[in-house]
């Protein structure tokens, strides 16, 4: 059990910690703070609940994530992903129901954690994930047409082709300083880095739009005009529930479990990369399962493992889940001591910060990049990328990953029929005794997708950052699918950045052209491509002594 749960915080504790990383963490976990307030009062409002209950999730869930969990860095609260869910769920079921459904959530998480299903991410292919990521972002950019044109809309329809139907009929009613206010954010959200890099671009949109707005008194809707007053206090809620009403709420609550894994680890593995860290998954989904739990009887909505506040808390020198609980803290006290000001905040300017964080979420690059790829693996893209969008996630999910499986039997079955000849002496094992010691060599058995990407990745990153020169043989490797692409770059980008040489061999001609599709040829340089293992031996060995020639100059 205690592999199986063990907070960071707690092991970072026993090793030591100093002044300097605390004051590290301390500025990080401010500035998180800072950038997580805008977006969890936007995150709330566009899932159909009150402001109150994204602050409340950023500080209740985002304190429980970093105090339990598996990641050094990881920062939880409200995210994108979740707008759809919760607004289908309070439209159908009401506030009650989404608590019981988070509940529910959090229990299936922590189930998951316990079964050691923490390496689950990795059965997940790309196209999957990249086309239900896709299809919330365009979902989350539907709803925020209205405030955004500040268009007179009583009742906003939930599904995708009404929804625009009604935008259109009323686009006479137009709200020009909406729509100014609207411009004017994802301007200053996208380009004020530029010249101010300490404030977040949509913290600062806020304060200079909702100050001009309050000032000269613009014919704009507010959070005041729409939801009234928020509380700067947490009250202990209990919902109403039947048991007999218990499979009503299954089927959302393991939508919000599997999108909820899924994001977390996401960003977990993400940060790992940004620090050269291991985070422990089965403790991290424990904690989200907990904070899940606790987050709703405050008055909280899903939460998970937020990318971009992870990524931002990494980026401020946070290297500890210290950051996580002072961002937690932070939050806590502008809603205490500033919540009062919150209230005059333009709904305009959320909106203006929704459709920047819908652009980030859509991954519109990977989603070309894969276009560009296989025919499976397209199929698997646009299939959960329309599903999400015109039905809905949970449909997407269960579809998706049944189509990613019959796909995959495809590919091993079309494996079957190809000629095994140039197979026979896989059994054999070469002798690499001879070799200069800069030179290591891995050989990659099997298909390159997304149930192995994952592990060849991380061993070719381990063995090439420790050599000179890395042939990675490829002679049994009889398909690559786009997880494995993305893998193999990020491996090889980090092998580069180590000044090691990559050399392929033996990569047959359907590889090759993904390969040389996906730019990796080029990373790598077509001089180093091979398609006998001979040739790439002699490539490295001329390598290894035109080196030590110089080095003897």
């Amino acid at each position: 059990m205690n592999t199986l749960f063990n907070p960071k915080l707690f092991s970072v504790l026993r090793q030591g910690y100093s002044k300097k990383q605390f004051s590290a963490d301390m500025l990080a976990g401010i500035v998180v703070g800072v950038v997580a307030l805008p977006l969890a009062i936007a995150f709330a409002v566009a899932s159909g609940v009150s402001p109150d209950k994204g602050l409340i999730t950023a500080i209740v869930a985002g304190f429980l994530i970093s105090f339990l969990g598996g990641s050094r860095v990881q920062i939880g609260g409200p995210t994108g992903a979740f707008i759809i869910i919760v607004y289908g769920i309070v439209e159908k079921y009401g506030i009650d129901g989404l608590i019981i459904s988070t509940v529910l959530a959090g229990i299936i998480l922590i189930v998951f954690g316990l079964m050691r299903l923490g390496a689950l991410l990795k059965y997940f292919p790309r196209p999957l994930i990249v086309g239900f990521t896709s299809g919330i972002a365009l979902v989350i950019f539907s709803t925020q047409i209205k405030d955004a044109l500040g268009l007179d809309i009583q009742k906003v329809p939930s599904e995708f082709v009404y929804k625009w139907g009604v935008y259109f009929s009323h686009l006479h009613s137009i709200n020009p300083a909406a729509l100014i206010i609207t411009v004017i954010t994802v301007l200053i959200t996208l380009f004020s880095t530029k010249l101010i890099k300490k404030i977040p671009g949509s913290f600062l949109a806020i304060l200079l739009i909702t100050g001009v707005v309050h000032v000269l008194k613009l014919p704009v809707t507010t959070i005041e005009s729409f939801f009234g007053e928020i509380p700067r206090n947490f009250s202990f809620t209990v919902p109403e529930f039947n048991f007999s009403d218990l499979t009503l709420y299954l089927r959302p609550a393991l939508t919000i479990a599997l999108l909820g894994g899924i994001e977390s680890l996401l960003s977990a593995v993400v940060a790992d990369g940004m620090i050269s860290g291991n985070h422990r998954s089965n403790t991290e989904l424990i904690a989200q399962g907990i904070a899940n739990i606790v987050t709703p009887f405050f008055g909280g909505i899903p939460a998970t493992g937020a990318l971009a506040r992870t990524a931002t808390n990494v980026k401020n020198g946070g290297r500890t889940p210290i950051a996580g609980i002072v961002h937690a803290i932070t939050l806590l006290f502008i809603m205490l001591f500033f919540g009062k000001w919150a209230k005059l905040i333009p709904m305009s300017c959320l909106a203006g910060i929704l459709l920047v964080v819908a652009y980030n979420m859509s991954e519109w690059r990977s989603f070309l990049g894969i276009l560009k790829g296989s025919s499976l693996d397209i199929i698997i893209l646009l299939s959960t990328f329309f599903l999400t969008v015109f039905a809905d996630l949970t449909v997407a999910i269960e579809i998706g990953v049944v189509l990613s499986s019959l796909l995959f039997m495809k590919r091993m079955a079309d494996i079957g029929k190809q000629d095994v000849s140039t197979a026979l002496d896989s059994d054999l094992i070469d002798d690499y005794s001879n070799l200069p010691k800069q030179i290591s060599i891995y050989e990659i058995s099997g298909p390159l997708f997304f149930a192995s990407a994952k592990e060849y990745s991380e061993v070719i990153k381990t063995i090439g950052e420790t050599s000179e020169i890395l042939i990675i043989r490829m002679r049994h490797v009889p398909f690559i699918d786009s997880t494995g692409i993305h893998n193999l770059k990020e491996a090889l980008k980090t092998l580069k950045n180590s000044n090691t040489t990559i050399i392929l061999s033996g990569v047959n001609a359907a590889v090759k052209k993904d390969l040389e599709k996906n730019r990796i040829i080029f990373l790598i340089g077509k001089s180093n491509v091979f398609d006998s293992f001979d040739k790439a031996v002699e490539k490295a060995v001329s390598m290894v002594n035109k080196s030590s020639g110089m080095h003897n100059r």
